[in-house]
């Protein structure tokens, strides 16, 4: 036991470079819990993503200072927890108030994963005595160690609250030697719990204990809009005494989004333009050699990574597209940064291809791929979201022929890409059957105008209908 306690503050880091609040999403521990290092302790919800905010320190959990749904500044204080009074003269060796602040945020970075989608569900809906809710929920710690030496999580028998595996019960497992190859087989399906909940309780005919449930495998969709065939179903209450209508709560990611998309509408003065694209040479040419770079690459080459090189060669032609507005003046960036929209089936999330412009049509469709890939399983790091200057987002893929999206604040523009239908057009008098392609950009007006936005519109088909079956992609 500990003889003599200290209490140690913990503050809310920064979780990027840009970021000066947070907002605290639902603390994973309460006065009085033992915590480790690595633990979270809670889960913050920033407008980019949210993460987990792991312990630095073995101790006891003190007092709590920030409440559920209080929005905190960068550097202020959450929690407290009481570490051993040794334990306490070890951390202060060399170490002020400052960087221990800087030690959580590298602690932040390299254990946060993203809770988006399902996974956020059922985190709002865990109450204090929700035990079996928070059995089946592990820190990105825990399964990164899992994943590294093949256990099967729901094997094992948890220590935390309500049963919660920590990081030390994986520990234990590993020293005991009850890892086997047989649990390796298993462990791709059990890393991750699946996050679906149902609407409406009922009672089932024959209940069945389940520690995790196993998630389903869907369909892998490689761009835009990833739509699986069992959607999750946000958490429903039905009004009392009204049955022609229910309730949806508002989860933690659609509330930023909704906040986001407000911003946007309501600060930057939106105009739209639409352009025609004969994409024939481009299709020909991905059908050419998608069979070849799917066994050389293991992934599909969509038609995504041919129109962003299309569009990143463009902005490299009028640079003003990739700026954003600051008042008394507009900021240019050097790096073309391009964020590509990616949805679930309950939130959009932006990750960013960092340096687009110095990569190849194969790089960017690995880059279009790993980013799809993380967002559907949820993997997303707060790096993966930061510094885009322009975002590109593909609506063709679930049919759209027109649409009209709403910037991605602050970035002057956005471009879709709409769906690729087969139509009768007019060439050198002569009619032809030609694969065509709606282009849809809506620009900030206070920075770009009909003319320069026309021009970049005409580059980008230039470009695209530029492509011929001699056109390499590495």
């Amino acid at each position: 036991m500990l003889k003599s306690k200290n209490l140690v503050d913990v503050v809310m880091p920064q979780l990027a470079e840009s970021l000066v609040s947070a907002t605290i999403a639902k603390w994973l521990k309460k006065p009085g819990d033992n915590v480790e290092e690595y633990e979270p302790i809670c889960e913050v919800i920033t407008d980019k993503v949210n993460a987990e905010i792991p312990s630095t320190m073995d101790g006891v959990m003190g007092e709590i200072l920030a409440d559920e749904g209080q929005e905190v500044a960068v550097g202020h204080l959450i929690c407290r927890i009481e570490v051993a009074s040794e334990e306490q003269g070890q951390m202060n060796q060399g170490i002020d108030q400052g960087h221990s602040q800087i030690n959580v945020s590298e602690q932040v970075s390299m254990n946060n994963q993203v809770n988006v989608g399902n996974q956020l569900n059922v985190n709002n809906n865990v109450g204090g005595s929700d035990n079996s809710a928070l059995r089946g929920r592990y820190s990105p710690a825990v399964l990164s160690l899992a994943a590294e030496h093949g256990i099967a999580l729901e094997q094992l028998q948890g220590s935390g609250l309500g049963g919660r595996i920590t990081r030390k019960d994986v520990l234990n497992y590993i020293k005991s030697g009850a890892s086997t190859s047989s649990q390796r087989a298993t462990s791709s399906t059990a890393t991750a719990p699946s996050a679906s909940i149902s609407s409406v309780p009922t009672a089932p005919a024959n209940p069945t204990p389940i520690a995790v449930e196993q998630p389903k495998v869907v369909p892998v969709r490689n761009s835009g809009l990833h739509l699986s065939e069992t959607p999750a179903i946000p958490k429903i209450e039905v009004e009392a005494g009204n049955r022609s209508e229910y309730l949806i709560d508002v989860t933690p990611i659609r509330s930023a989004i909704a906040r986001n998309m407000r911003q946007s509408v309501s600060e930057i003065p939106h105009g739209w333009m639409m352009i025609e694209v004969d994409v024939t040479n481009m299709v020909q040419l991905r059908n050419k050699l998608k069979d070849d770079f799917k066994k050389k690459e293991g992934i599909n080459l969509t038609y995504l990574a041919f129109m962003m090189k299309a569009v990143v060669s463009a902005i490299k032609d009028y640079p003003i597209m990739n700026s954003v507005w600051a008042v008394d003046k507009i900021i240019v960036k050097r790096d073309i940064n391009i964020s590509l929209a990616v949805g679930t089936e309950d939130s959009v999330l932006t990750p960013v291809i960092q340096k687009a412009d110095q990569k190849n049509i194969a790089g960017l469709a690995r880059e279009i791929d790993d980013l799809a890939s993380k967002v559907r399983a949820g993997k997303l790091k707060l790096d993966d979201m930061q510094n885009g200057t322009f975002t590109v987002n593909n609506t063709g893929s679930f049919g759209s022929i027109l649409s009209q999206p709403i910037i991605n604040y602050p970035q002057a523009a956005i471009l879709t890409f709409e769906s690729i239908v087969k139509k009768p057009v007019i060439i050198n008098d002569m009619l032809a059957i030609r694969s065509m392609a709606n282009l849809c950009l809506s620009l900030d007006h206070r920075i770009l105008d009909g003319v320069i936005c026309g021009r970049f519109m005409q580059r980008v088909k230039d470009n695209i209908e530029g492509y011929t079956l001699d056109t390499q992609v590495y």
